[in-house]
């Protein structure tokens, strides 16, 4: 169901304000009539409980958006299993349990539409959670994130409170992580082609056969719908959030290539995983609340080149 929530002069903690996802957050509460709060792991670390709830009891934001998380991409998530899912459960029920103590106004958890059915109906509507096995490649990541969105249902039901659950479809942009141990597709295909070009390699080799389709969405379109959600949405049902639109792997590699100059070959070494063979989002419950992202692909994926050489790869001339 749909409610009204003010942000004008409330306290907006971002948890996970230096990631990807809470640094476009913090852009985009800048242009709000609030005041955002964020704090180092230095000052707080999400997976002490004490701490915890030491911090928000002294704080005291009105509004929390949980986009802190341990993440990475397939080698991330089958070599580090254990910190996947105990750091993101920690993160979850420790922020979450503080949220309510300290009475906090409204929350909103950052899931992951790697919690749906490996093998869902596709698009995957919000009701396919639970329907299916995981992805094998993510479960550990996926277990608990879907541990996360059930804590914001149970304290709804339990306790009142307006939290909210939010599944984002695949992001990318800037301050992504270009780490190629541990990146998503679309950072780690950035950093390998850039690479390929200043090397003036014939080809690029990729992971897997590239048929896998992929739905992307640029990370300011995510914080814009998740200000839009804040406002708007209050309801024990997670919310989909994504474009709308799909692109095989192949294909944005391509464009990427084009996107960079790359003039080489793609190959792909088919012994490595695809992951999901398909994973598009049914977003039609935002849509009909009246959101919709902005952002062509070919159009981020020029900005975040253009990010990634002022701040990861170096200026490139040709």
């Amino acid at each position: 169901m749909t409610g009204t929530y003010s942000l004008a002069g409330k306290k907006v903690y971002v948890a996970g304000h230096a990631g990807m996802v809470g640094s476009a957050l913090s852009r985009r509460l800048a242009g709000e009539s609030c005041a955002v709060v964020t704090a180092t792991r230095a000052e707080v670390d999400l997976r002490d409980q004490a701490a915890v709830l030491d911090w928000m009891r002294r704080v005291r934001p009105n509004c929390v958006i949980v986009a802190a998380a341990t993440v990475g991409g397939i080698l991330a998530n089958s070599t580090r299993p254990a910190e996947f899912l105990y750091d993101n459960l920690a993160i979850a029920g420790n922020l979450i349990e503080a949220a309510r103590i300290a009475e906090v106004e409204k929350l909103l958890y950052l899931g992951s539409t790697c919690v749906y059915p490996r093998l869902a109906p596709q698009p995957i509507a919000e009701e396919s959670l639970l329907t299916g096995p995981l992805e094998p490649t993510n479960e550990w990541y996926a277990i608990a994130k879907i541990a996360g969105l059930k804590l914001c249902a149970a304290y709804r039901r339990q306790y009142g409170c307006d939290f909210i659950a939010a599944q984002p479809t695949n992001l990318y942009g800037p301050g992504d992580n270009f780490n190629l141990a541990s990146a998503h597709v679309i950072p780690a295909l950035m950093a390998r082609i850039h690479a390929a070009k200043l090397a003036d390699a014939p080809a690029v080799e990729l992971w897997g056969t590239g048929t896998p389709l992929r739905e992307f969405l640029h990370v300011d379109d995510l914080a814009d719908a998740l200000v839009f959600l804040l406002r708007r949405y209050s309801d024990e049902m997670h919310i989909n959030i994504g474009s709308g639109e799909e692109i095989s792997i192949g294909d944005l590699a391509a464009t990427l290539t084009a996107v960079i100059g790359f003039g080489g070959a793609l190959r792909y070494d088919r012994s490595k995983p695809d992951g999901t063979p398909r994973k598009l989002v049914d977003s039609s419950r935002l849509r009909s609340m009246g959101w919709r992202a902005s952002t062509s692909l070919r159009d981020g994926l020029a900005s975040t080149y253009a990010w990634y050489l002022r701040h990861v790869g170096g200026d490139v001339r040709t």
